[in-house]
């Protein structure tokens, strides 16, 4: 069982920056793929960056250029950076850790985030 706990989330306005962390239950990042994943009420959860047990990323178009996802393995953390925030960019993140091999996948409970002037 792999538990992740996600922190960072807030109220930021237009342009400002949030960094979201992702804490995991152990030394996961060696067998599991991680990504953020983002949704707001009514739509379907999606995914914002992914990143690779051989560190490997990925990130939706809309957040190219913005966003960075990157793990601290001392720390058991995957973090994503969050820069030129945008309104449209409102929602609960969410972790997620993957296993290809066992086909096992787990969700964080989620933190909010606001983009509000």
């Amino acid at each position: 069982q792999v538990q992740l706990v996600e922190s960072g989330g807030g109220l930021v306005q237009p342009g400002g920056s949030l960094r979201l962390s992702c804490l995991a239950s152990g030394s996961i990042f060696d067998t599991y793929d991680m990504a953020w994943y983002r949704q707001v009420p009514g739509k379907r959860r999606d995914m914002v960056a992914s990143i690779t047990r051989g560190g490997s990323t990925d990130y939706t178009n809309s957040v190219k250029g913005r966003f960075i996802i990157s793990i601290d393995n001392a720390k058991n953390t995957v973090y994503l950076q969050m820069n030129s925030l945008k309104t449209e960019d409102t929602a609960v993140y969410y972790c997620r850790a993957d296993n290809l091999a066992t086909l096992k996948g787990y969700w964080g409970q989620g933190t909010q985030v606001t983009v509000s002037s």
